[in-house]
């Protein structure tokens, strides 16, 4: 009789508790596919809304809708098993008040099954998290350069390169943590304000463009993988895959033009069809 192995899933307090321990491993993912495919590798699974500009070619991640956000979870979480699915919470969804965000945030927890909501935002945004986290919901925090105030900040520029500019992001870490988030993406901040915010909070950092000393690393799954046209300075290209699908869709292009696919051992033969056997020639004596 075999004994299936049971996968526990990773939930938001076992990352909590990697506070300085082995490194957190993060990707993004957007659908079944590729949730299928990383999971075995990583801690945590982020549906970020960065899938407005990944999958649905916007120019910033502000006009994607909590209901996108929600049917792309679904998708990871029913294709994964191990790590931790964590959601962005969009643009609009929970900058009103802690009750618009508490509705949000339930609404995503309950329609997709995932572990976590994340939202953008330092000591403006502790308020909020100590109001969900207070009701049962766990919250990633992420501070630094935040992408939905991409229209405030003016564009999508590394912060914290001064040393005038550390106190605030530093404060918004400290608010963070200390209104309950189980850890913080830290994205696109001066190295060393990184390091030192990393050694300064309790709970785990996630660094995007940060640094090595962050307690993980997060990054979006189409950028490492080479498939973006753009990538920002931060991502390291671990594959090349934009020129392997290039050739292969130039190669089938090349194959249906030439009438080479499909072949015999891609289609469907009758299976009602006779084949007739040709009779043998009677030899007559002679």
């Amino acid at each position: 009789m075999s004994h299936q192995t049971v996968i526990k899933r990773i939930t938001a307090p076992d990352i909590a508790k990697r506070k300085g321990g082995v490194p957190i491993v993060v990707l993004t993912s957007y659908h079944a596919q590729s949730a299928s495919l990383i999971d075995p590798h990583v801690d945590i699974l982020m549906v970020g809304d960065s899938l407005g500009m990944v999958m649905y070619g916007l120019e910033t991640t502000v006009p994607v809708p909590l209901d996108l956000m929600i049917a792309h979870a679904k998708a990871v979480v029913r294709a994964s098993e191990r790590a931790l699915v964590v959601v962005d919470m969009p643009f609009g969804s929970y900058e009103e008040s802690p009750a618009v965000a508490f509705r949000s945030a339930a609404r995503i927890l309950k329609e997709t099954g995932c572990g976590a909501v994340k939202l953008e935002g330092g000591v403006q945004m502790a308020e909020t998290i100590e109001y969900l986290t207070a009701r049962g919901v766990p919250v990633m925090a992420h501070i630094g350069m935040t992408p939905q105030a991409v229209n405030q900040l003016g564009g999508f520029a590394a912060r914290g390169r001064r040393r005038a500019e550390w106190a605030r992001f530093e404060d918004d870490a400290r608010a963070v943590a200390e209104a309950g988030a189980f850890a913080m993406v830290i994205e696109a901040i001066a190295e060393r304000l990184a390091a030192r915010i990393t050694r300064a909070v309790p709970v785990p950092t996630i660094g995007i463009g940060a640094s090595a000393e962050c307690d993980g690393q997060v990054l979006v799954l189409e950028d490492m993988l080479g498939l973006s046209p753009r990538v920002p300075k931060f991502v390291k290209e671990y594959a090349q895959l934009r020129f392997a699908v290039e050739d292969a869709v130039r190669a089938y292009s090349a194959d249906v033009r030439e009438r080479s696919f499909p072949s015999g051992e891609h289609t469907y033969p009758m299976l009602d069809e006779v084949v007739e056997i040709p009779k043998k020639k009677k030899v007559s004596a002679s």
